[in-house]
């Protein structure tokens, strides 16, 4: 036996090891990528709920370009939207459908379906899990498709192209859809439209899998802010959207009974004293399981912002600020029961762990980063 041939066999074997003496409690975490010459698709590791240790990162899925996953709530389906220009020989990206087994951490493809635009760079999945809806950044598009029972996806039931522009020529010259989500109550969803400035809303029909304009029809940001992504706090009451191009967090008040959006904040997602530069963008934001606490990440400065939520008024106030330990950090995760946070470092094939402190919602890093290439979402399944 060649020592290049041991020396794989001992690696792999040190790698199943630790899949073998996986704790009952660890979750595991599917992480979507950029593939290239360090990945080949979706990657699933385990996280150690009780030391906050990351397994190595293991192939379960072979899939191009797998920016953003989704997975139903009951664990048993995982949806990835494939960031491609073409599909099935159109101009469109496509979303891919696979079936989770929960005991080894793989995925079993089951199909794709088109995305109705080139570039998709968000989905989501409606709460009871039954459509996907998905945002074309490239195309400036929507669209939905409904779940089988076997969790394949079935044709698609509604598209709608957005149209117009903003005031960046560079980044804004046409619609970019960055994110689509529906409300806690299933009733509206959320499509953040980067090149228009605005968060269009629609009523969600989850009986037909279907968008249609509600009204009012937009919120808008700041002209040139460039929102990105959006979260909604547990009460529905107020909604989040992090603005890509001029490093801001927008607060909104949040009608439940039209959808509409009010503005009431806007604060830098900047730690103080820290000015927007040409090369600082944010990416993602998320709310703690508790609601107290948000979190949004920021490219160039390659940090992550905390900031307290006020319950009563939902106004934002800076906490803290956390290198992430890498270099451009895109998407993140809180793991459920709100103990950790994981980030990818795209640029630098790094996924990292942060244990928060739940009094304070300050990130402290957690053992060795896990390596993987241009790692960009992060989904968390339990066994």
């Amino acid at each position: 036996m060649s020592r290049r041939l041991w020396l794989s066999l001992v690696a792999a074997l040190a790698a199943t090891s630790v899949w073998l003496a996986a704790a009952p409690n660890d979750l595991l975490v599917y992480i979507g990528t950029y593939t290239g010459a360090k990945s080949k698709g979706i990657y699933v590791s385990r996280l150690n709920l009780a030391t906050g240790a990351l397994a190595a990162p293991q192939l379960a899925a072979e899939t191009p370009n797998p920016s953003f996953l989704a997975v139903r709530a009951q664990g048993d389906f995982l949806y990835a939207a494939n960031e491609v220009d073409t599909f099935g020989g159109t101009r469109s990206g496509s979303v891919s459908a696979f079936a989770i087994d929960k005991a080894t951490g793989m995925l079993k493809a089951l199909n794709q379906a088109t995305s109705g635009g080139p570039g998709p760079a968000h989905l989501s999945l409606d709460a009871p899990g039954r459509t996907v809806l998905v945002a074309n950044y490239g195309g400036g598009s929507i669209e939905t498709i409904p779940i089988k029972a076997d969790g394949s996806l079935d044709a698609p039931a509604s598209f709608i192209q957005h149209t117009g522009s903003s005031v960046n020529p560079d980044r804004q010259k046409e619609p970019h859809a960055h994110q689509i989500l529906v409300d806690p109550a299933n009733r509206f969803a959320y499509a953040v439209d980067l090149g228009l400035d605005r968060i269009m809303i629609y009523r969600f029909d989850a009986t037909k899998h279907a968008l249609a304009a509600a009204s009012p029809a937009s919120a808008a940001v700041k002209p040139g802010a460039g929102p990105r992504h959006l979260a909604i706090g547990g009460s529905g009451r107020f909604a989040y959207v992090i603005d890509e191009l001029d490093c801001t967090i927008t607060a909104f008040r949040r009608d439940a009974t039209s959808g509409a959006l009010s503005a009431i904040q806007t604060i830098s997602s900047l730690p103080p004293g820290v000015s927007q530069q040409k090369a600082f963008s944010t990416a993602e934001i998320a709310i703690s399981p508790s609601g107290a606490f948000l979190y949004g990440s920021n490219r160039g400065h390659d940090s992550i912002s905390v900031f307290s939520v006020d319950q009563a008024s939902g106004l934002l106030a800076y906490v803290a600020n956390t290198p992430t330990g890498g270099r451009t950090p895109r998407g993140f995760a809180i793991e459920p029961a709100g103990g950790y946070l994981i980030a990818g470092n795209q640029n630098s094939d790094s996924v990292v762990v942060f244990r928060i402190d739940p009094a304070r919602g300050t990130l402290t890093p957690q053992g060795t980063p896990a390596s993987i290439g241009a790692p960009v979402d992060v989904k968390f399944v339990r066994p």
